[in-house]
């Protein structure tokens, strides 16, 4: 049992995950998301995809076809340091689900989906991305005074 149970948390702890799903407004209609991810060491180059339901709006698999109307809407690519990125063209407006798949040659496929609303998001800038990604660190640079109880005169 004791064996069973390291394999089980090995071959857990090895699979990849999604650490990340990032979005921001490249002009007021179009939309870039960024799916950053984990692989175990030595692991092939995953495909990735973005999806709405089983509407596929891109992937860098070659064996799976784009759903027609995201064909000259959408665009995925892999960028160095494990990032799949989405362009998307002509957002509508409201709220739309992306969800990014990660997999990689017969694994598990990890997924992540966030809920995009048009009129809440952010220009694409390296603020917007700081905020995004670095909520918790920048909170606490804003309340470091008060928890330090520093006084200003």
């Amino acid at each position: 049992m004791f064996f069973f149970t390291i394999v089980l948390l090995f071959g857990l702890a090895s699979a990849q995950k999604i650490i990340q799903l990032a979005y921001c407004s490249l002009d007021e209609h179009n939309l870039r998301m960024d799916c950053k991810y984990a692989l175990p060491a030595e692991s092939p180059e995953p495909f990735c995809k973005y999806t709405n339901g089983e509407r596929l709006f891109d992937t860098t698999d070659p064996e799976e076809e784009q759903h027609a109307p995201f064909r000259k809407r959408a665009k995925v690519r892999i960028f160095p340091g494990n990032n799949c990125r989405l362009l998307f063209k002509t957002l509508p407006p409201g709220k739309s689900n992306f969800t990014c798949n990660i997999k990689y040659a017969n694994s598990v496929t990890a997924t992540k989906t966030s809920v995009v609303e048009k009129k809440l998001l952010l220009p694409c800038s390296a603020w917007s991305v700081l905020l995004q990604s670095c909520s918790g660190l920048l909170l606490t640079l804003m309340t470091l005074p008060v928890l330090l109880e520093i006084h200003w005169l």
